[in-house]
């Protein structure tokens, strides 16, 4: 707190002598509150599997590794260095000294293996073998080795390209082995990490709220607390930032978006998505088992309406499951395009010209990739219905929503992916390969089984060479586009929107939020 004494004194001398310094200079407290669409479901990083969870992590948690400011460019963290055997089977990671979780005790070897054994290692006294990124994140992970308190060794079964960046993924977190041990596994509830700010409270359904973490190990927040305020309704989120009862929010729509920029106050903050919205066809139900019957929903869907509609100049048509700032993007894909004859035409050689009934799922809050999913959703069932598909709308609250989904309850449902590391595998393997598809956590939602594709992807896994990598993840969005087990919708420009007052507020291309540097103008 020493930093603090100073700065106050400075600010007391630049006062007298009639300067304004708060708008220059970073000052140390006030309470931050962040507008969101939802709550989130849970805050154990071994168990989230959605963005408005993931979003609270960095504050609290940290990794070995992690990502530069505003890029998916890796940086050591809670690991100082690493190595990688010529092989590439064997990762040593030498890790930082004098860092205390939030419960006071050290971080050190043991915490990491605690931390990765419990999803990967059966021996763990709290394995469980649902944690949902768990095969996503330490795919052939074969041992965790203590080599002494400050050094571990991770062995791999084969190489496998993506795996440090999987490691700046929050399935990879470092919680505190005593806290969870305490807890008896409800670290969710009450996450204890190592990060700038330490868990106070949590109203479920309304806010989760963070204080300065006063012994952390780096250079310490500004921001005395942060606080999520759950704001579903886009509207009421908005109002309360011009209102000032929020600083910043997400979950922008084309609406927000030109109110906030006319306002002298705010802020408004774009940037190039890492992401994709898509409609999944659960490809083991009839009639989307047919190929044609999904080759015609992607010609029925008006893309370029939705995007006019909802989005305007903030996203692009999706033709690929990957963005095109994604290495491998194969741009020689051509779009099925909005054609509702073809779509016909396509569903009278199964013998369906006369349509048949079934449902469209719409998540119940507003996502990144989807700020009004239940408008967009009407506007797809319209498109449907013009070529004899009826579909009834269904929803749920949202963690009930991706229960059901991830249990593959539904017939076509709205979902949607922010890259978490930016690696194609991250896409392409977690949402659409056949590893992924089996319920009751399946992220290949349309349940697709194709294994040439399977194969693909596990070949690009194990290959180094980036230019090879580019070839294989070519011909594996080719074979995705030829079976249709999505209609691509749209990917979008990563919006984010503060009052004028706040400084230094940081949102990754993963859509992660980072208050370690943020301050506030004194009021």
């Amino acid at each position: 707190m020493k930093k603090l004494g100073l700065i106050i004194l400075f600010l007391i001398f630049a006062g007298a002598a009639g300067t304004v310094f708060a708008q220059n200079e970073p000052v140390y407290g006030g309470t931050l509150i962040f507008g969101r669409g939802a709550d989130s479901p849970t805050l154990d990083p071994a168990r989230a599997d959605d963005g408005e969870s993931m979003k609270v992590f960095p504050s609290v948690f940290e990794k070995l590794v992690d990502f530069e400011a505003f890029s998916t460019k890796l940086k050591p963290l809670l690991a100082e260095s690493w190595s990688v055997t010529e092989d590439g089977r064997e990762w040593t990671f030498n890790l930082r000294k004098d860092v205390l979780f939030h419960d006071g005790t050290p971080f050190n070897a043991d915490a990491v293996i605690f931390s990765f054994g419990r999803q990967i290692d059966p021996a763990h006294p709290y394995y469980e073998d649902d944690y949902p990124y768990r095969k996503i994140t330490f795919n052939y992970v074969t041992n965790l080795e203590k080599i002494n308190d400050y050094r571990v060794r991770i062995k791999l079964s084969r190489p496998y390209a993506p795996f440090l960046r999987n490691l700046a993924q929050p399935s990879a977190i470092i919680i505190s082995p005593h806290s969870f041990i305490q807890m008896k596994g409800k670290i969710g509830d009450q996450p204890v990490g190592t990060g700038p700010f330490r868990f106070v409270k949590w109203i479920k359904g309304n806010s989760i709220v963070l204080e300065r973490n006063e012994d952390y190990w780096g250079a310490s927040p500004y921001l005395d607390k942060v606080v999520f305020k759950s704001i579903p309704n886009n509207q009421d989120r908005l109002l309360a930032l011009k209102s000032h009862s929020i600083h910043a929010m997400d979950g922008i729509d084309n609406t927000a978006a030109d109110i906030i920029r006319k306002d002298g106050n705010l802020q408004l903050k774009i940037s190039p998505g890492m992401n994709v919205g898509y409609l999944a066809m659960n490809t083991t139900k009839k009639p989307f088992d047919q190929v044609k019957v999904r080759m015609a929903v992607n010609h029925a869907i008006n893309k370029k309406k939705i995007i006019k509609l909802f989005y305007q100049d903030l996203a692009i048509p999706a033709k690929n499951p990957i963005p095109p700032s994604i290495l491998g993007y194969n741009t020689k894909i051509v779009d099925y395009g909005y054609d509702p004859t073809k779509a016909k035409e396509l569903l009278a050689e199964v013998n369906l010209d006369s349509g048949f009934d079934t449902t469209l799922w719409a998540m119940p809050v507003p996502r990144p990739y989807m700020p009004r999913p239940e408008k967009i959703a009407r506007v797809i069932k319209a498109n449907l219905a013009a070529v004899g598909i009826r579909a009834r709308i269904v929803s749920y609250d949202w963690k009930t929503y991706l229960w059901k989904v991830f249990n593959g309850e539904h017939d076509m449902c709205l979902l949607g992916w922010t890259g978490d590391n930016g690696d194609p595998d991250n896409f392409l393997y977690t949402l659409l390969d056949k590893d992924n598809a089996q319920t009751p956590n399946a992220r290949n939602v349309a349940l697709f089984v194709h294994n040439g594709l399977h194969e693909i992807l596990i070949k690009a896994q194990q290959e180094v060479n980036p230019g090879a990598r580019v070839l294989l993840y070519q011909e594996a969005q080719t074979i995705i586009h030829q079976n249709a087990p999505w209609v691509p919708l749209v990917h979008t420009k990563q919006l984010i929107a503060y009052r004028k007052t706040v400084h230094n507020l940081i949102q990754q291309p993963t859509e992660d939020v980072r208050f370690h540097l943020t301050w506030l103008e004194s009021q």
